[in-house]
This record gives structure tokens, sequence and C-alpha cells, in this order.
């Protein structure tokens, strides 16, 4: 009984937001203002190649740390954290030193015809940065998960490494990977500070609330607010109850 009494103040602390949202939006007036249609496309079109790209790239690095047993293994979580604990608005800055059009790996691209600064490709990338490796980490448990028996079992009955992957590894590990894809999705579609910094335009929902509420105040932003949060919220919240459901 004491420590149900102790979880309701966090409780309702944290409910106290999602409430007023509830109570304060204008019901009668519930429009998007101008520019927020092409936000709502932009964010969820380059979201789905971020997480796209977050997959292919993160899957293989997360099984490796879950397999291996080298002494780099360190070195390459840390690696990970740094990008993770990075604040989102020094990240952004970093990017566009990196990749701007003055830096020398900006220069280098530049003469290939790509420019990563306000673009498309830039906003991906900035995605990638806030969101993989939220991925590899969470997905590397997942995949530690699944018990090293079963493949050294099939191992010894024939199958190859392919195999074992797509026929046993996957499946068993299928629940975490997805809620490793699940919070993906919401932090690279939620990302609001790298993206800013390193690629104002196109304008994706984040950034434009932003734009909405300087010019506008802030009873124009919460139609866009309610489409951010029903396009984010749902997948990370049906994956924790698949989860729990589960476990139960």
């Amino acid at each position: 009984m004491l420590l149900r009494s102790l979880l309701f103040p966090a409780l309702c602390l944290l409910a106290v937001p999602f409430v007023t949202l509830l109570v304060v939006t204008p019901w009668q007036h519930f429009i998007l203002a101008y520019g927020d249609v092409r936000a709502v496309w932009t964010s969820l079109s380059l979201s789905l190649v971020s997480l796209l790209l977050i997959v292919l790239l993160g899957t293989p690095v997360a099984l490796w740390l879950a397999k291996t047993r080298s002494s780099w293994r360190v070195g390459i979580e840390i690696g990970l954290l740094i990008p993770l604990l990075t604040p989102p608005l020094a990240m952004g800055i970093l990017l566009v030193a990196a990749y701007g059009p003055y830096g020398t790996l900006g220069e280098m691209i530049a003469r290939l015809g790509v420019n990563l600064i306000n673009t498309p490709a830039a906003f991906v990338l900035a995605q990638l940065y806030a969101a993989l490796p939220f991925y590899v980490l969470m997905a590397r448990s997942a995949f530690e998960a699944v018990p090293s028996a079963v493949s050294e079992v099939a191992e010894t009955l024939g199958a190859s490494r392919w195999q074992i992957f797509c026929r046993l590894t996957l499946p068993l590990a299928r629940r975490g990977l997805l809620n490793s894809l699940s919070l993906a999705w919401a932090r690279a579609l939620g990302e609001f500070g790298i993206v800013m910094i390193f690629c104002y335009f196109p304008q994706g929902m984040p950034v434009k609330l932003y734009v909405d509420l300087q010019n506008g105040g802030v009873d124009a932003v919460y139609t866009l607010l309610w489409i951010l949060l029903l396009t984010s919220l749902p997948f990370p919240l049906w994956c924790c109850y698949r989860s729990r459901k589960a476990q139960i």
C-alpha cells in the first residue's frame, strides 16, 4: 500500500501535460496552419526512409555486439554512446561542421554534386544520428537474449549462418527488435534539435511546431501537436503492450 501511494505523485506529475492538452485544445477551431500538411508529409515520408536505413545499418552492428568477444566491443559501444549522450543542439552544430559546405567532408561531398544542408538527404542524416544509436543498443540486448545454444545446435545440424539468422535468431529476438524499432521511430520522428540546426528545410513537424509557435502563439500549434503525438506514440505504446502481455 505504501509503495502504491508513492507511485501516485509521479504518475500525476507525468499526466498533467497530457490532461491539460485535452482541456485546452480548441476543438471548435481544430485546423492546420499554413504549411502544416507539407510538414506532416515531410516527417512521415522521410522518417520511413530513415527507419529503413536504421534497420539496414544498425542490425549488423547490433548482432555483432551481441555475439562478439572482441576487445573492440567496448570501444564500439562507447562510440555509440557519444552521439546518444551529446545534446541535440551540439550534435546539429557538429553535423554542420562535418557535412556543411565549408567542412572538409562537406566540400568533398559537394564536388560529387551532393548538398547535405537543408535537403531531404540532410533531414534523413539528422534523423540517423538521432535514432541509430538507440536502435543499435536496444537491438543488441534483443539479440543477447537469444540463447547461444540455439545457434550452436543449428550449426551442428548443418545450418548456415544466414539460415540461423533468418529462421532462428530473428524470430526469437523479434519482440525486442520490434521495441527497438518503435523507439527509433519515435526518436527520429520527434527529433528537433539536430534537425533544426542541420536541416531547417524541408520542415518536418517538430520544426514546423516551433515556427507556428513563434508566428501564432501556443493556440496555433495544437492541431499539429496532436498529429505529431498520434503518429509517434501509438507504435511504441502498442509494442510495449505486446511485450508486457507476452510476459504474463
